[in-house]
């Protein structure tokens, strides 16, 4: 295993901070509680949104903190969910006076531990806290760390509109119903070309041969459906496109086409990226999907994990004119 690190034990803790002295002016990070902050808060009367999860998926989560997105991010370690204390700590300290809305992937320990702290500061009284898990993987419907669809590429796009949607000013009950419309509305798969190694661990998460590929993959280097041959771009684009459109919701009146993720997964170059987005964009005009807005780039990753995800979200007006508003994060940035 060869990784710029100073200990696996200290991985974490030692990103943190060397996000803090990258971003100084436009974030605030809590080293001790290991959560990410605006530099300058929301002001009175807005909703605050705080997401998380494990570590290792960068820029997810504390990169989407910032105008637009994300008020606080929980950093858990690799792979692994943060605790109850630091999603109450977040909570508590983002609120305006509007609410929170907590965005959760559907992972086991993700779900649970952010119903035990909405439950904790809901008891405590004073902050008003919604829920909104994703759950847009369409390659498998339990794995070894979920009930149901995994919550993957989607959480980035969710992340973004409700962002807007809450810097409009908008109640709880309105951004959560806009999140909670996006996730409905995407369906992601991915496919591995390689494993990824924790550093705890050392080695890698499984097995691949050289001329073979996982189809499905998660992001915890959890298997997917099947295992199958390296094959040309143009083929294995082929095998995200047919069963993300299959189970893409159906196009209603006011329908504005896609927005479409192209996600690298931490290893594969931007070069190769783009060449898969171009296939994917041949193949949603043959399938007559119409391309609205296109991301493209590591934004969903699994640490040194090459290979690529694609994500889709059937939209409608008031998702892209949401999606459109001015970002300003780490990870995500226009119209500032």
């Amino acid at each position: 295993m060869k990784k710029l690190m100073n200990s696996a034990d200290t991985i974490v803790a030692d990103a943190l901070a060397g996000m803090a002295a990258a971003h100084p002016r436009s974030l605030r990070v809590d080293l001790d509680q290991r959560v990410v902050y605006r530099a300058r808060p929301k002001g009175p009367g807005k909703v605050a949104i705080v997401s998380g999860g494990g570590s290792g998926h960068e820029p997810l989560h504390a990169g989407y903190v910032g105008h637009g997105m994300l008020d606080a991010a929980c950093a858990g370690e690799i792979f692994t969910s943060p605790v109850p204390d630091q999603v109450v700590a977040a909570t508590s300290a983002v609120d305006t006076g509007a609410g929170v809305l907590h965005i959760v992937k559907n992972y086991t320990g993700d779900v649970m531990n952010f119903e035990i702290a909405a439950e904790m500061v809901l008891a405590s009284g004073g902050t008003q806290v919604a829920t909104v898990v994703t759950n847009d993987d369409v390659a498998v419907e339990d794995s070894l760390y979920t009930a149901g669809r995994r919550g993957v590429g989607v959480s980035v796009i969710v992340e973004k509109i409700a962002g807007a949607a809450a810097e409009e000013g908008r109640a709880l009950a309105e951004v959560a119903e806009i999140a909670a419309r996006v996730n409905a509305a995407g369906r992601s798969m991915g496919v591995a070309l390689t494993s990824c190694t924790v550093p705890a661990r050392g080695r890698p998460s499984f097995d691949l041969p050289e001329d073979e590929v996982e189809i499905g993959i998660g992001i915890h280097g959890e298997p997917g459906r099947r295992r199958e041959k390296l094959a040309s771009a143009r083929e294995m684009a082929q095998r995200l496109v047919e069963p993300v459109v299959a189970e893409l919701p159906d196009a209603e009146g006011a329908d504005q086409g896609v927005i479409a993720m192209l996600n690298g997964m931490g290893a594969s170059p931007l070069l190769e990226l783009y060449l898969m987005h171009g296939e994917v964009a041949r193949l949603l005009e043959a399938s007559g999907v119409r391309l609205a807005r296109s991301l493209v780039g590591n934004h969903i990753t699994s640490l040194d994990m090459a290979g690529c995800s694609l994500t889709l979200v059937r939209a409608d007006a008031e998702m892209l004119h949401l999606w459109d508003a001015p970002v300003s994060t780490p990870g995500l940035r226009w119209g500032m």
